[in-house]
Order: C-alpha cells, then structure tokens, then sequence
C-alpha cells in the first residue's frame, strides 16, 4: 500500500523554527605596506647604475681595411684609399680603435706577413693576415695548418699545448672553399681561415689569452667571420 505524506507535515512548526543569527561584520581590511618614495628612487638608480656599468663585450663600430699582399712598400692604410681599394685583393673588419702594426721586411720574408693590427689596450689581442703565392688549390686540412705553424712559432706552441683544435670546410656564396680553424689552448686562443685565389693561399690569424678571449670573444668572432679574398 502506498503511503501519503501532507505537505504540513514535512515543513517545521513555526514555533519550532530557529532564530535568525545576525550578520557577521565584514573582515577589516588587511594593512597595505608603505615603501617610501626616496626608497624607490634609490633603488631604481641603483638598478640603472647596474645595468648602465655593465661593460659591452662587442665592438661599437668596425672599418673594413683593403689588403693588396703586395711589396711592403704597399703596406698599411684602411679603405679610405681608392687606389689601395681598387687593387684590393681581401678584406677583413678592423675594430674601431684598433692600431695598424708596421710589417717588417722580415715578417714577410719569413711568413708572407702583409697586414696585422692590435688592440693597444690588450696588446697581445691582435689579427693578422699571411699569404704566400703559387699556391691554386688547398691541399688537405692538417697539411695546411701544419705548413703554416712551420714559420710560426706561437701557432706551433698553441698546437702543441692544445686542449681543443677543430677544423672544417665551408664555401662561400660563390662556391669558394675556406678552411676555418679554432685553436683552445691553455695560455691562448685563436681562429684562422684560410683560402686560396689569384695564385696565392691567405691565412687570416684572430689570436688572444685566454683570458682575453672570454671577455672578447663576440668581436673577436666577427672579424674572424669578416675575411674573405675580393674578386
């Protein structure tokens, strides 16, 4: 048998009913932390003083110099001489504050010197370019920089005490190959790129100290990256 509930009988009697209890008061407001305005200012310039004080690694601006690899008698100058332009035979980018070193009739006759320029701040970090003639192809990778080394001697200690040396290929947009060296000795280290055109082998040389190196190491990429024969 089903069962019937009244709806009055499931709803309390109103004298049963509980008393309402009055609403609680809202939470005060949590206290707001008060920075005094001279202490943000101090703290900004002192953020400013930081990233302003940062020393730039990189190079601001670079000129490009125009090497003829002619008599000594040639040598020196940047690209400002259209006669030295116009018989240019590579170029590479010199860091602007970066001093031309005079090449002596015995660097190019012991190493085919033809220009180098230092930094007089850090002297020993330096690039330097060599060529030698007769030479219309590059012979195998190791042959070459042994060949080099051969004539100097800080490339022969930096090999010797090597902790890293790499070597590879690259070609430029015209199909012209490029031997590319990186040399990670314990007191220095260098990059050198060579190629051969116009019946000559060019080597250019980016040496630093190590320590140096890992301050520098981004504008010492690039003029390395710069090199290249012209024509």
């Amino acid at each position: 048998m089903a069962t019937t509930f009244s709806p009055s009988a499931l709803l309390p009697s109103s004298s049963s009913a509980p008393t309402p209890k009055p609403p609680l008061p809202p939470p005060s407001p949590k206290p707001h932390l008060t920075i005094p305005t001279s202490k943000l200012t101090a703290a900004a310039l002192a953020a400013a003083t930081i990233l302003t004080s940062t020393p730039s690694v990189a190079a601001d601006s670079y000129k490009l110099y125009y090497g003829t690899a002619a008599s000594a008698a040639n040598y020196g100058g940047y690209g400002g001489n259209s006669d030295k332009k116009a018989s240019a035979e590579y170029t590479y980018d010199v860091p602007d504050g970066w001093k031309e070193k005079l090449v002596s009739k015995i660097q190019k006759g012991t190493n085919g010197t033809d220009s180098e320029f230092y930094n007089p701040k850090k002297k020993s970090e330096k690039e330097y370019l060599t060529f030698l003639s007769g030479f219309r192809n590059l012979a195998p990778k190791d042959m070459v920089l042994n060949n080099l080394a051969l004539s100097d001697v800080d490339l022969q200690d930096l090999i010797a005490g090597a902790e890293n040396l790499s070597s590879e290929e690259r070609k430029d947009e015209k199909g012209q190959i490029y031997y590319v060296y990186e040399i990670d000795g314990v007191s220095g280290h260098s990059l050198i790129k060579v190629t051969c055109a116009n019946n000559k082998m060019y080597a250019h040389f980016v040496n630093a100290p190590t320590v140096e190196w890992n301050k520098d190491q981004e504008t010492l990429r690039h003029i390395h990256e710069s090199f290249k024969t012209v024509g």
